[in-house]
């Protein structure tokens, strides 16, 4: 819808003919968008929509914006018919019939009555631009509402159904509200979406959100803020029941691993604490620390995990055997710890005695291993060793003397001082 020239001297017949065109062209783009804009199915879905908010208040002003806009139009199409008229008196105007269609067609000659004021004057050229922008805005407000409408109903609506395929699905793993986090969880966002459908149907305003530096009808997007929302929560709640359904199916090779492990951690804890009375046995002055109980605790609540599973209690099982999992690897590690810590004298011990050997063998290949010296030291070490108890220290020394007499003799060194040899 565009604007005619500025009003100036008395027109010619051409340019009344051209100007009647133009204003023709105008009359008829303006008549259109009208007429689409009454037909637009945002506006009737205004029309029945029980609004609130935003979009009530809008609504109501851009209703009388509309009326008004026809009242505009009817006026503008009068100016107009009334200047054909002027102009079909006589196919060659004279000077006053010139000088009045110039003032028809540039002056103020449209007069709009029943406004918000007494009287309205407009030239034809100023009333189509106010036509303009009562239209423009008038269309943004239906183009607007249309958008949400269109956008966010049926996609809460898609999202509602799965709700409802994944609060079946809770419901038979035993997952529900008041029982298990996720069945709360499921609650929330039923009442949320319900909430907020009820809000996006009759105040789809509120969830608009305008393009900046945007002035077409129109510009900007749907605010999917909380829909968005719950549909991540939605996910993360799918997420947990299918965790829940997955214990379903493995959760019986899941507690024999259980069991397994910790039988494992036990018969290991049993072997530290039959190692650690031997320690004491054989070998003196060493601390020896002590070894824990068997895992009770971890056994009680393994049977608890199986109780949840005999009565199909899988959204308490779920937690559950994560729990036993991580905690029963935690305590073969700590019975391996114990084990290896309460041995560890005896692994000194078988040490000592292999490097004794060791290198009694070496001296055997070089031919020295009747040497008096070496054997009264390795006579030593050797008693210290394989005596109960061992003193692991004094053994050590004296694997420490054989040691240095039969490096001494290997690299020709000469006669060991036998003040050592104690």
């Amino acid at each position: 819808m565009g604007g005619t020239e500025p009003p100036g001297p008395v027109m010619d017949r051409d340019e009344v003919d051209r100007a009647l065109a133009r204003l023709g062209a105008e009359h008829k783009a303006v008549e259109d968008s009208l007429l689409a804009l009454q037909d637009h199915a945002g506006r009737r879905l205004l029309e029945g929509a029980e609004l609130t908010g935003t979009t009530k208040d809008r609504w109501a002003a851009t209703e009388r914006t509309i009326g008004l806009l026809w009242t505009y139009f009817d006026a503008y199409t009068a100016a107009l018919h009334e200047a054909r008229e002027v102009r079909a008196r006589r196919r060659w105007p004279g000077r006053e019939e010139l000088a009045e269609l110039t003032e028809r067609l540039r002056g103020e000659s449209v007069t709009v009555s029943g406004t918000s004021t007494l009287a309205e004057h407009f030239t034809l050229e100023r009333l189509v631009a106010r036509m303009n922008e009562l239209y423009a805005s008038s269309l943004d407000m239906v183009v607007t509402a249309d958008a949400v409408w269109s956008a966010l109903p049926a996609r809460i609506d898609l999202l509602a159904a799965e709700l409802g395929r994944t609060r079946s699905l809770a419901h038979s793993v035993g997952v529900r509200p008041g029982e298990h986090p996720a069945g709360d969880d499921l609650e929330a966002i039923t009442h949320e979406l319900t909430a907020l459908r009820a809000e996006v149907v009759t105040d789809p305003l509120a969830f608009w959100r305008p393009a900046a530096g945007s002035s077409a009808p129109g510009g900007g997007r749907p605010d999917t803020d909380r829909y968005d929302r719950a549909a991540r929560a939605l996910e993360d709640v799918r997420r947990e029941i299918e965790a829940v359904l997955q214990v379903r199916q493995d959760s019986e090779a899941r507690l024999l691993r259980l069991r397994d492990v910790l039988s494992r951690a036990d018969r290991t804890l049993a072997e530290a604490r039959a190692a650690r009375g031997e320690v004491l046995a054989k070998i003196a002055a060493s601390e020896v620390p002590a070894v824990s109980g068997p895992p009770t605790a971890l056994q009680e609540r393994l049977a608890t995990a199986a109780e949840y599973r005999r009565h199909a209690r899988w959204h308490r099982l779920s937690p559950l055997l994560e729990a036993l999992e991580q905690e029963a690897e935690e305590e073969l590690l700590r019975a391996r710890e114990q084990l290896t810590a309460v041995t560890a004298p005896l692994a000194v011990r078988a040490e000592l005695r292999g490097r004794l050997d060791a290198y009694k063998a070496k001296v055997a290949r070089h031919g020295m291993a009747e040497d008096p010296l070496l054997i009264e030291r390795y006579d030593q070490a050797r008693r210290m060793l394989w005596s109960a108890p061992c003193d692991l220290r004094a053994a050590e020394q004296a694997v420490l003397r054989y040691q240095r007499a039969a490096a001494d003799m290997l690299s020709g060194a000469g006669p060991v001082d036998r003040r050592g040899s104690q």
